[in-house]
């Protein structure tokens, strides 16, 4: 059973290992996320392609960092999840569970250690918050994508499988994603992102240097999220010539293409950076979302020690942007040697990692 739910960075790493599972023909599936968010995982789920014998859904709800009525109506809501965990639980039997962490997991947690089902927590970033920290302590493991994060943890607890990454981001090839996205093979390519909604100081800084980037030997892949595409084209339309420049919404099973056809990348400190950069050896600058709790800053000084990134604080991109990209355009060498530490990084088997941890959980139950 996978339990995920709240943001794509959360169901990601839970249907990698799905895909995984569901190529071997000897597991039945279950996904449980949570009711009352829009249909937001179901929509993920089903676009992924995978047979569930059953995709079900729980009330949950945030309980850390809101005001003390919206947490009053969590603990209402996270404990008629538990009940109908228990309920889902008790009808499927599942032999382990794969939570990947946030809030909306809390009530299957419960209800698996009531009746003793064993979990398998997983942690994409470098840190845990406050939930994992929590399942943690009902689970029998952790994996956890490097190593650095077995300090957070009970002694022999944690187990590295790398970052889960989707197929269709594995099988993404320089060559094809040229081809798609129409790419001058004589130019670098930059990619800028910032999530599915979008990071809108990254596309004002963006926006405000495009006119000077383009008259460098670069092209732009510009995902602006949903959120804020429309005025990102309305305020470039003054600029008379981007023939280099190509913006989306969102890409979605066409993100991996995206990552394997640039030369750079320019985007916020998520957990999946952790995986998808070394496995393209992307050298990144990484804007920390700075509006938060420090995961993404954490994330990015993690691969920037290691030479694979450069960190670059939301307040300074105004006047530290621009400069950084050009040393780069100007010095390949400083641009190859980030890619090789972001290859060094790479640890490709990630989803079939985490889903073997998952059946050998199951598999001990049996016995």
């Amino acid at each position: 059973m996978m339990g995920a739910g709240g943001t794509g960075g959360h169901v990601y790493p839970a249907l990698s290992a799905a895909e995984v599972l569901s190529q071997q023909n000897d597991h039945t599936l279950f996904f449980v996320g949570t009711r009352g968010g829009g249909g937001f995982e179901r929509r993920l789920v089903e676009e992924a392609g995978i047979q569930f014998a059953a995709i079900d859904e729980v009330f949950a709800g945030p309980i850390v960092g809101v005001n003390p009525l919206r947490a009053l109506t969590s603990l209402v809501l996270m404990t008629l999840g538990t009940l109908q965990a228990l309920g889902l639980l008790m009808r499927h039997q599942p032999g382990a569970i794969l939570l990947t962490g946030g809030w909306a997991n809390v009530p299957l947690a419960l209800a698996a250690w009531l009746l003793r089902v064993p979990m398998l927590v997983y942690l994409p970033d470098i840190e845990p918050g406050s939930t994992i920290k929590l399942l943690a302590r009902f689970a029998k493991k952790v994996a956890i994508t490097v190593p650095d994060s077995a300090q957070y943890f009970r002694a022999g607890q944690t187990i590295v499988t790398g970052y889960p990454l989707r197929h269709a981001v594995r099988a993404a090839t320089r060559a094809a994603a040229i081809t798609q996205f129409q790419l001058d093979l004589s130019r670098k390519t930059l990619l800028v992102f910032g999530g599915s909604r979008g990071a809108r100081s990254i596309n004002i800084a963006l926006t405000h240097i495009l006119p000077d980037l383009l008259q460098e030997q670069i092209q732009i892949l510009h995902v602006t999220g949903t959120l804020d595409y429309e005025r990102v084209q309305t305020e470039l339309a003054a600029i008379p010539d981007k023939m280099h420049y190509h913006s989306y919404a969102y890409l979605d099973d066409t993100m991996g293409a995206a990552l394997a056809a640039a030369d750079m990348v320019l985007s916020r400190a998520g957990a999946s950076v952790l995986g998808e950069f070394p496995f393209f050896g992307l050298p990144a600058i990484l804007v920390p979302y700075p509006y938060a709790w420090r995961y993404q800053k954490t994330n990015a000084d993690y691969l920037a020690a290691r030479g694979a990134a450069v960190r670059l604080d939301d307040e300074k991109m105004a006047t530290e942007l621009l400069p950084l990209l050009r040393d780069w355009l100007h010095h390949p060498t400083k641009l190859s040697a980030m890619s090789a530490a972001a290859k060094a990084l790479a640890q490709p088997q990630g989803a079939q990692q985490l889903a073997q941890v998952l059946v050998d959980l199951a598999e001990k139950k049996r016995l």
